[in-house]
């Protein structure tokens, strides 16, 4: 099979696409046929060598998701069989054709959906059910502001929120992503004042997703309702923030980071139970949609990481194995 490896850890002077043998699986694993795979900023991170795979997946193969058709089952695999359409997350050896996978960390593919949209869907909705639901305790009618909304997690995020009930502030630089923002059923927040826009379309807000990471924190709690959260998923623009610990304190607000790929089979289990629960539903009558940016041949991986890298994304971007 092919896959995408990083030779050492740098730029995309380590990345290659190598040949590699057909993963096997063993017990509850079964391996996936991949077409299409997503690709995400935590794969920059594992290139510069900041954000290593977690024990049991491959170190030099990166890729967070799998979306693809069941070829083999291990000898205590029962969900799923040969010819089945799946999706789900793995903590690592995901850009390849070939992927191996728990089969508790899946869930099925709606018939609605096409291989590309079904490639768009893992990482960037399940990490937006996730920090929404299980983090941050969205309730219907509170107001969410989703920061950097225009790539995969945030443009699941923002139609997420409304698919719940909730109503959804999407911040963005340009003017393309604010009319996206709007096309999602959500506000357009412009970048530059966060805090003037939100004040003036929102009030406040119960719940912030934080998809940037450190410049906007200080913005993020000073918009907050009081009992409000702020759920850092992304961290690309920053790591490292001076908070104001009394102003936290005086909104009784919470500061929560979250990751997936750290998390144990079991933990990400649950995490895809939720999300077969609640959002593929969704996904199946068509009522949020995965947005596919740009498709590169898998051989063009350094081109798609300089675009992932870049600002103005719309959505996922994907590797073509075919």
């Amino acid at each position: 099979m092919r896959a995408v490896v990083f030779e050492g850890t740098g730029g995309n002077e380590v990345v290659h696409v190598r040949e590699r043998p057909d993963p096997i699986p063993r017990g509850s694993e079964v391996v996936v046929a991949v077409r299409h795979a997503g690709i995400n900023p935590a794969d920059l991170l594992q290139r510069r060598g900041h954000y290593p795979a977690p024990p049991g997946a491959p170190d030099d193969v990166p890729g967070l998701e799998v979306a693809g058709e069941v070829v083999l089952t291990g000898d205590r695999a029962r969900r799923w069989r040969p010819g089945d359409r799946v999706f789900g997350l793995v903590g690592g050896g995901g850009l390849a054709e070939r992927v191996v996978v728990d089969e508790s960390n899946l869930a099925p593919v709606p018939s609605s959906l096409d291989e590309a949209e079904a490639a768009a869907v893992p990482e960037a909705f399940v990490t937006a059910h996730d920090a929404l639901r299980t983090q941050a305790g969205l309730t219907p009618g509170e107001r969410v502001l989703v920061q950097g909304a225009t790539g995969g997690v945030g443009t699941a995020a923002l139609q997420l929120v409304t698919a719940m009930g909730a109503r959804a502030y999407g911040v963005s630089r340009s003017e393309a992503g604010r009319e996206l923002v709007a096309s999602l059923g959500a506000t357009p927040i412009a970048d530059d004042d966060v805090v003037a826009g939100v004040r003036e379309h929102a009030g406040a807000i119960d719940v912030v997703l934080e998809l940037v990471g450190a410049p906007q924190v200080p913005a993020d709690l000073e918009v907050l309702a009081t009992g409000g959260r702020v759920v850092v998923v992304g961290v690309g623009a920053g790591a490292k923030v001076e908070v104001n610990l009394l102003a936290l304190m005086g909104r009784r607000a919470r500061l929560i980071g979250t990751v997936l790929r750290a998390r144990d089979v079991p933990e990400k289990a649950a995490a895809m139970r939720a999300f077969e629960r609640e959002v593929v539903p969704l996904l199946a009558s068509g009522a949020v949609r995965p947005l596919v940016d740009t498709t590169y041949p898998a051989d063009a991986v350094r081109e798609a990481f300089d675009h992932l890298a870049a600002a103005g994304k719309r959505g996922k971007l994907l590797l073509d194995f075919g």
